[in-house]
């Protein structure tokens, strides 16, 4: 079987969650895709690097630049005019001109949730995309139990049609003991330790303006560490930051984009992961603090529970206080973070790419019958 294959956010400079799903779960296909007797055809948006994915007989890669409308006007295009068995989007869309074969993943239905975190524009496409990919594809992925429930709740999606699979973990995450690794990736990002941290997007439905307004009323004296690139809507974030006394407020530090190969040091070196999230379709950050040994603070909402696996300390994401109290227990008591910690160490084993990319080609190959 030819497996046509949407790689084009694989190649995206600053991985997020979703670039991050497409990028390993495309190094774990590759190997299984040969063992399975089946070939790969990658569809890329611009050249890959060299050595980003393993040249192989059975892959084959596809460089079609091209700077808008690439799904809908350039792959489709060459979908027609060269048609896989089956097309496969892990982390994008299926072009609306497609007829073929198709299966497509669905990360989240936070835009359900939080319309106004998106223009009116973005929002009328995402339902559109999602609507159809419930419609046109033969079998759809979700990230966990939450994600599936919404796709059945919202686009009344047959959930005998939806398969969960969870998304595995960056193998290259481990915990960083090195005093000096610890303090040179700190004195990069201007961070003084001790620290509670937040990694991921900024953006509204990840509740950092309360987390702000929380940590104030804490008390706690540690630097709190928001890092992430700033996305759709952070504004109200920056203004929570300003608004807080100077005392606080030189506390809170922003130090923008982490890089892929200093983020473990990051979550090493961190008292804790705050992730109070109001709305997420896995959370990668909370198996990545858990991978390398850091007690975890998350939302009690939409998927983290299911994700999380008892491995963190779990808050009404709409409760300042309670979110407050959360991070106070955290920096006081040891004993809580070493059991979390813990917790969290056996719960990440459940979470391997080889193992979702097995799950993956089962759906992939149920869907080509």
């Amino acid at each position: 079987m030819i497996i046509g294959l949407d790689a084009s956010r694989a190649v995206t400079t600053q991985r997020t969650g979703t670039e991050a799903y497409a990028y390993f779960l495309i190094h774990a296909l590759i190997p299984l895709a040969a063992a399975r007797g089946h070939r790969l055809r990658l569809y890329f948006n611009q050249p890959p690097p060299p050595e980003m994915f393993p040249s192989a007989e059975h892959v084959e890669f596809v460089n079609i630049p091209q700077r808008r409308l690439w799904s809908q006007a350039r792959l489709a295009w060459e979908l027609r005019r060269r048609p896989p068995d089956l097309f496969f989007t892990p982390a994008h869309v299926i072009p609306f001109a497609y007829r073929g074969a198709s299966v497509a993943t669905v990360h989240d239905l936070g835009y359900h949730y939080f319309p106004a975190a998106h223009t009116r524009r973005q929002l009328l496409y995402l339902k559109l995309t999602t609507r159809y990919h419930g419609r046109i594809s033969r079998r759809l992925i979700a990230d966990s139990e939450a994600t599936k429930g919404d796709l059945m709740r919202f686009y009344a999606i047959p959930g005998a049609k939806i398969d969960v699979i969870y998304p595995g973990l960056d193998p290259a995450l481990r915990p960083i003991t090195n005093a000096e690794t610890l303090a040179e990736a700190q004195r990069r990002y201007g961070i003084t330790p001790p620290y509670l941290l937040y990694l991921g997007t900024l953006q509204p439905r990840k509740n950092l303006a309360r987390l702000v307004q929380a940590y104030a009323a804490s008390g706690v004296q540690q630097q709190l560490v928001l890092a992430g690139k700033a996305g759709w809507l952070a504004e109200p974030i920056h203004a929570a930051v300003a608004a807080l006394p100077e005392p606080v407020r030189a506390r809170v530090h922003l130090p923008g984009f982490v890089a892929d190969a200093d983020k473990a040091a990051l979550l090493s070196g961190a008292t804790a992961l705050l992730y109070p999230s109001l709305y997420e379709g896995f959370g990668f950050p909370l198996l990545e603090a858990q991978a390398c040994a850091t007690a975890v603070l998350a939302g009690a909402s939409s998927s983290l529970p299911e994700i999380a696996g008892g491995g963190a300390l779990l808050v009404d994401p709409q409760d300042t206080q309670a979110i407050a109290h959360a991070i106070r227990r955290l920096t006081e008591e040891a004993g809580l973070r070493a059991a979390l910690v813990d917790q969290g160490r056996r719960n990440m084993r459940r979470f391997t790419w080889e193992a979702t990319a097995v799950q993956v080609m089962r759906t992939l190959e149920k869907a080509a019958q």
